[in-house]
């Protein structure tokens, strides 16, 4: 209904339009050719209407459900001071003086001119804006608050592809250990899109699996995800784009890409590596306990034996290679933290041994 109105009202007012152009700059035509004018220029307006109206509205609608209060509080301060600004500037000048409406015509466009670069500057450096105004905000509280959490300012946490494709960021998300509102970049899903259209089976399959994780997260009521449209045109690669938005939003960066962590660490940015995390929450064991494994392969020295724990740690059996495919009871010797992850050495149970040498 209301995309219809616009629609009537745009065609009203290209009519008015088409008669003030008519009046204005051909005062000699009789009154009924500037009338039929006006008309074509009404029914030209509506048709024309009809059709960009509703894909426009639908576009605008998209576009507010996306921004939030805060953004659209600051959009909107910004037209307005452009208005403020391109008004005083036209005052300032003698417009007036233009014969016929030529006065009018530069009038309003220097108003829409400068009001659009002011309202465009702001939609760019809108986050900036928020993000200066909640630390003015928050350097701005009483001492009595400092041990209190600042209730206005999200905690944001920019994914990047890697961690979107990985998928243990939504099982530790709907956890509740990550707190937080979880941005997605638009650029970063277009990455994805097109490791999804690739030719390669296997990137096809990687950045559907992402596509899909992004989907499913979305869908939880638990999880708070944005996907945010703002891109930095004048970087090329997407990881300089993913540390420039955390920097510009205050967020921490999630990602499993090694090179994206050093970087991230070199422009002060904070990473969660989700590797860390993994690594961080294994089952801590030491030497001297019993551990039941299942030998699956032998190791590259002579005589071990390889076996694997349910999170993944490596086992390497010394003396396990005859155990391959046997479940069998070891004995930890030593814990190796490695930056790929935990090893763990270990023996088989003295009691097996003997029993092995004795069938022997």
């Amino acid at each position: 209904m209301f995309t219809k109105i616009l629609t009537v009202l745009f065609g009203l007012s290209t009519g008015f339009a088409g008669y003030y152009f008519l009046y204005s700059f051909f005062p000699q035509l009789h009154w009924l050719v500037i009338s039929a004018g006006a008309l074509v220029g009404s029914v030209l307006g509506y048709l024309l209407a009809k059709f960009l109206i509703p894909a426009l509205w639908s576009k605008i609608e998209e576009s507010f459900q996306k921004i939030t209060v805060p953004e659209l509080i600051v959009e909107g301060l910004g037209i307005f001071f452009g208005l403020i600004l391109s008004g005083l500037f036209v005052v300032a000048m003698p417009l007036t003086r233009l014969p016929g409406p030529l006065g009018n015509s530069l009038a309003l466009l220097i108003i829409l001119t400068i009001t659009g670069t002011i309202g465009r500057l702001t939609h760019r450096k809108k986050d900036e804006i928020l993000n200066f105004l909640g630390s003015t905000v928050k350097t701005g509280e009483k001492s009595g608050s400092k041990g209190r959490l600042s209730a206005g300012k999200a905690s944001y946490k920019v994914l990047d592809t890697s961690s979107i494709i990985d998928g243990r960021i939504m099982d530790v998300a709907q956890t509740g250990f990550m707190e937080g509102i979880f941005i997605v970049p638009g650029f970063v899903v277009a990455e994805l899109q097109r490791i999804a259209d690739s030719s390669d089976s296997l990137k096809r399959n990687r950045g559907r699996r992402g596509l899909d994780i992004l989907n499913k997260m979305q869908k939880d009521a638990g999880i708070t995800i944005r996907i945010y449209d703002q891109d930095f045109e004048e970087l090329s690669d997407v990881d300089t784009k993913i540390v420039r938005l955390a920097k510009v939003l205050g967020a921490k960066v999630i990602t499993n890409d090694f090179n994206l962590n050093k970087v991230a660490e070199l422009y002060g940015v904070p990473v969660l590596n989700i590797n860390e995390l993994a690594n961080a929450i294994k089952p801590i064991i030491l030497p001297g306990e019993e551990v039941v494994i299942q030998v699956i392969k032998d190791g590259k020295e002579l005589g071990q034996g390889i076996a694997y724990l349910e999170d993944g740690t490596m086992i390497v059996v010394d003396g396990g290679r005859q155990y391959i495919g046997e479940e069998i009871t070891v004995t930890v010797t030593s814990v190796l933290q490695t930056a790929a992850g935990r090893m763990i050495f270990a023996k088989p149970k003295e009691g097996i041994v003997a029993k092995a040498s004795s069938l022997s």
